[in-house]
């Protein structure tokens, strides 16, 4: 398994990048056709042809305008993005001076590799997850969760901030935005779209029913259906390109924090703890498909956003030579040092009575 950022990897993620951005407005152009397509079915008795046609030329004059609200749209997201997932997950920004230890372990993953230190969150959640957002440079951020840190020690989740900087240098986390921002316009013109159909639906029915039933042609009923058809295509399409993005990613960014802390049995363990543990309750299925790790899997697999835990645990030994201890309990709080604190009693990080140990075995 080829370790961090192979660099295919990343000019793919580029040109998926561009690819979702021309799919973005080409999607929001089948929803404005199928919108003017809809309007005219409701308001002119006349064959499919002349609907279409109408439709058309109607679809291309609104086109500048819905050209402008996408871009705005875009906008909005390139700006506050963050915000919108800070207030879904109840994330903060944190400095050197309120996480200290948690800091540093961040900041010698990213001098070790010449990286630029992106911002580090905390996600006030009892669940054990981490994701990474940003579009660029100055905005890219690693959120943990105060489960996670509560119940993962140092090594594992080193293991877990070298996960995500991978998926920052292999270009990820841009496409996971991009993708987002294309479901969400897709989302809110569909809907938009479907709201305006039945709205003048209930309306159209209403001055039928005053006026003596006249009833729309053989044209108008056809006209609907393309147009319904057209929003269903559009929608599932939006879903398809989130979920069409390779899973394969999340293999790298395992392997690419192996290379990292040259520690895969931390990867394995804090994949192993984080296991069904990671559900975020406050977080959409956007924000969980930039996680770590998302218990919302598809229905047979098919659409699952996440190979499973055991695949990737089984792709680490079987690439890295790392230890598979099964599934793991997570211990609890007072079982946990802090971050950088050695434990006098029993536990993982020592012995009262014996030598001091590492997470992996004694210090020699």
């Amino acid at each position: 398994m080829a370790a961090y950022g192979l660099y295919t990897h990343i000019r793919s993620n580029r040109r998926r990048s561009v690819a979702l951005l021309i799919g973005l407005f080409f999607l929001v152009y089948v929803l404005v056709f199928a919108g003017a397509l809809l309007a005219e079915a409701l308001s002119v008795e006349a064959p499919i042809d002349y609907l279409l046609e109408a439709a058309f030329y109607n679809a291309l004059k609104a086109a500048p305008f819905a050209t402008v609200g996408t871009l705005i749209w875009v906008l909005i997201a390139y700006k506050f993005h963050q915000r919108m997932i800070d207030a879904l997950t109840g994330s903060h920004a944190i400095t050197r001076a309120d996480e200290p230890h948690l800091y540093n372990l961040l900041e010698n993953l990213c001098i070790s590799r010449g990286i630029t230190m992106p911002k580090l969150r905390i996600t006030e959640d009892a669940a054990l997850n981490a994701f990474a957002t940003g579009l660029n440079e100055k905005q890219y951020s690693i959120s943990v969760t105060r489960g996670l840190l509560n119940s993962l020690d140092d090594a594992e989740i080193e293991a877990v901030l070298g996960h995500e900087l991978t998926h920052i240098r292999n270009g990820d986390v841009r496409m996971m935005v991009i993708a987002v921002v294309i479901a969400g316009v897709v989302s809110f013109f569909g809907e938009m779209v479907f709201r305006l159909f039945f709205r003048a639906s209930f309306y159209g029915r209403g001055r039928q029913s005053s006026g003596g039933g006249d009833k729309k042609g053989g044209g108008a009923v056809i006209a609907i259906a393309i147009a319904v058809a057209l929003i269903v295509v559009a929608w599932i399409l939006s879903i398809v390109i989130r979920f069409a993005l390779s899973r394969q990613r999340e293999y790298l960014a395992d392997a690419g924090a192996v290379e990292l802390t040259k520690n895969p049995d931390a990867m394995i363990s804090a994949l192993r703890k984080i296991e069904n543990r990671g559900e975020l309750q406050a977080a959409n299925s956007s924000v969980m498909e930039m996680c770590i790790d998302n218990p919302r899997q598809g229905f047979a697999d098919i659409f699952a956003t996440h190979p499973s835990i055991d695949k990737r645990v089984a792709a680490l030994v079987k690439f890295t030579g790392g230890r598979d201890p099964g599934p793991l309990a997570v211990p609890g709080p007072d079982e946990v040092p802090q971050l950088g604190e050695a434990a006098a009693a029993d536990g993982p990080w020592g012995s009262a009575t014996g030598g001091a140990t590492g997470p992996w075995g004694p210090r020699q």
